[in-house]
């Protein structure tokens, strides 16, 4: 990866929607060669889609919180956890950690009820859940984009 390969990935990460010819422009090189290089990030697994974000107040889901989830250990158990909590429409993210706990979830809920309804319902009744523990998210942030550890400490 070169600069302009890595000043196409900054470019996307803030607009994905940006068109090829305005990034091409951006980045100093001819539509083709910059739609070559888009093609070549994707194939390489460097970008890995588009994805839309939404606003979970604008569609009745304004309170947002973290579970941390402890569960009993065997492959069966967490993999079919997992796929329960995927399958939620309340989730948003699901991560499996190394830690204390197994898996962080960012939920999203329509008031402090469903919240309660949802942590009591989905798992607190789950025979594999040993504990759960909430937090409720006030305001959340964006990092900036992801670029490569060596091109982070340059930049610095």
């Amino acid at each position: 990866m070169d600069s302009a390969d890595l000043e196409i990935l900054r470019i996307l990460q803030n607009d994905a929607r940006i068109t090829n010819r305005d990034l091409a422009a951006s980045v100093g090189l001819a539509p083709s060669t910059c739609l070559d290089r888009v093609a070549r990030l994707r194939e390489s697994g460097v970008i890995t889609g588009n994805r839309l974000r939404v606003n979970p107040s604008a569609l009745g889901r304004p309170i947002q919180a973290f579970l941390s989830l402890r569960v009993h250990h065997s492959h069966t158990m967490l993999r079919s956890t997992a796929e329960h909590i995927r399958a939620l429409p309340e989730t948003r993210a699901l991560y499996h950690l190394a830690g204390v706990d197994d898996f962080l979830v960012l939920v999203a809920a329509a008031d402090v009820a469903d919240l309660q309804r949802l942590v009591v319902d989905e798992f607190t009744t789950r025979p594999e859940v040993t504990q759960v523990q909430t937090m409720l998210v006030f305001e959340e942030w964006e990092g900036g984009p992801l670029l490569p550890p060596q091109e982070h400490r340059e930049a610095d």
